[in-house]
């Protein structure tokens, strides 16, 4: 496999990593577009955990939407907590505010017993609506993101899959 890129002319191992690059810089401004046009940081995220069952599984992708800011009760949202970088999944239960005042919401997760209190930076009792929420789940694609769940719980896993990546764009013929 690795004589056939020994054998390759400098011409053509240009190309091909030419190529590899524009594969990679066109998924990226795919991601970006998509940001864009969805006003949401994350316009698609995973599920990680359990805690939206029955409604979501472990490993479902979920479409975000973040143009409408009036969240009602009973919309599933999407959030950061501040100071860490794991996006949340839950449901509103409460909304206080709106119109002039900021809106600021409350969520809890379908399967868990208890309100995200807990979960929230420290003095935090709200979500504020503008800052914390990355979108309104509009949309969702059944365990299409255990393959991302795999490649965040086995890093060996995701330089493997570059690795063959980039060995398949290099080492293809045209």
């Amino acid at each position: 496999m690795f004589s056939a890129l020994g054998n390759l002319q400098p011409r053509q191992l240009a190309a091909q990593i030419l190529n590899f690059a524009l594969v990679l810089s066109t998924a990226f401004m795919l991601w970006k577009g998509l940001s864009v046009f969805t006003n949401s940081s994350s316009p698609i995220v995973v599920v990680l955990s359990g805690s939206m069952e029955p409604a979501f599984q472990r490993g479902d992708l979920l479409f975000l939407w973040n143009r409408g800011q009036e969240t009602q009760v009973g919309e599933i949202v999407v959030y950061n907590v501040r100071g860490k970088d794991i996006p949340i999944v839950h449901r509103v239960i409460r909304r206080f505010g709106g119109g002039s005042a900021p809106l600021q919401l409350l969520t809890k997760g379908d399967n868990n017993a208890a309100d995200d209190t807990e979960l929230y930076a420290r003095g935090q009792s709200y979500l504020v609506r503008s800052k914390d929420v990355i979108g309104s789940v509009v949309g969702y694609v059944p365990f299409v993101g255990y393959v991302t769940i795999l490649l965040s719980e086995y890093p060996w896993l995701k330089t493997a899959m570059l690795g063959f990546m980039a060995l398949t764009v290099v080492l293809q013929r045209e």
